[in-house]
């Protein structure tokens, strides 16, 4: 049984991030291979099977995950947000709640469940990567009564319980048509498939993903951006917007495909990079910002995360983020790529 505050108000939030909320434990490794094929991509972290495997440290982190990490970056640069989200009744639920207000985010939505515990993920580090062992209790998912129409819904990741759930949020975004959705779907949307969620691609108003990802969701094999984004795009989505990495981030609007390079960083621990690209693109659309505009700052709070440990320590204030843009290097410009 799930109990969503008692205390909600009825205010109005810019952006409400929905999705499964986690504590991560970020255990780094002094003692592991990486093993990758000949292109240096699809690489392997191994460990000796059956030995100790010593660890350098371990830090946790809570109220993080996809919905999370965009709720606070959007606080962060001037939004009002809140999370609509599940915790255990636990002593990991309530300090993710305590995390939630100290960052500004509002917990209103936020509902505490007596059966399960909340989610806790361990995040194996080595080097500057990551590799992340999860597992999402199956918390059952519904709006709360009190839901307000937001400006903006920013849709991830949710457990295999949460099918039913995406059909209430779009049938909710009908009835109210004021509120656009920003889509990053999670590794178990991605599995359920485009045409199982059919009709939250096509009410989407922004898509992200990663290249990988969207030749999952595809199920095709290319690696030509356009061609990927045009197909996420016949999805329904107005706009798609695609990183690749340390390439940089590629998006369409139906018009026009735009290119963006990294900001120029050396990354310290790779986590929360796309989340803090993406969200930041939400953000300054909801700050009233043009497409163009919000792609030159999704990259500078990728670049400041990453010198972090976790996905939110490094995200910045608006201010902060306007001052590398105004010392950004002569080559940090979005291009207009020909069709």
């Amino acid at each position: 049984m799930s109990l969503f505050n008692l205390f909600s108000s009825n205010k109005q939030y810019d952006m409400v991030a929905i999705g499964d909320i986690v504590t991560d434990a970020f255990i780094k490794l002094k003692d592991a291979n990486v093993h990758c094929k000949l292109n240096q991509e699809d690489c392997e972290l191994c460990v000796r099977f059956g030995d100790k495997v010593p660890f350098e440290s371990v830090e946790v982190l809570r109220a993080v995950g996809n919905c999370a990490n965009a709720a606070v970056s959007g606080s962060r640069l001037g939004l009002s947000t809140a999370l609509l989200s599940t915790v255990g009744n636990d002593i990991n639920g309530k300090e993710c709640l305590e995390e939630l207000t100290k960052n500004g985010v509002s917990t209103d939505y936020m509902s505490t469940n007596n059966e399960f515990p909340t989610n806790y993920h361990y995040v194996l580090w080595y080097d500057v990567e990551r590799t992340i062992l999860v597992k999402h209790a199956p918390f059952p998912y519904s709006l709360p009564k009190n839901f307000v129409a937001p400006k903006w819904i920013y849709l991830t990741s949710l457990g295999e319980t949460s099918k039913d759930f995406h059909h209430e949020i779009v049938n909710f975004v009908k009835a109210h048509p004021e509120t656009k959705i920003a889509f990053q779907p999670g590794t178990f949307q991605i599995k359920l498939g485009a045409e199982t969620l059919k009709d939250v691609y096509a009410h989407t108003e922004i898509f992200f993903c990663n290249v990988e990802e969207a030749k999952r969701i595809l199920k095709v094999e290319t690696h030509d951006h356009l061609e990927l984004m045009k197909a996420l795009m016949s999805l329904g989505p107005k706009i798609v917007v695609m990183t690749d990495g340390i390439n940089g981030a590629y998006a369409y609007d139906g018009k026009k495909q735009f290119f963006m390079p990294v900001y120029p960083h050396k990354p310290f621990e790779r986590t929360g990079a796309g989340d803090a690209f993406a969200s930041t693109v939400v953000s300054a659309l909801a700050l009233g910002k043009s497409l163009e505009e919000a792609l030159r700052w999704g990259p500078i709070n990728s670049m400041s995360v990453v010198q972090q440990v976790g996905a939110q320590k490094g995200l910045l204030t608006r201010e902060k983020l306007e001052e590398y843009l105004a010392k950004a290097p002569e080559d940090y410009k979005l291009k207009e790529v020909s069709q």
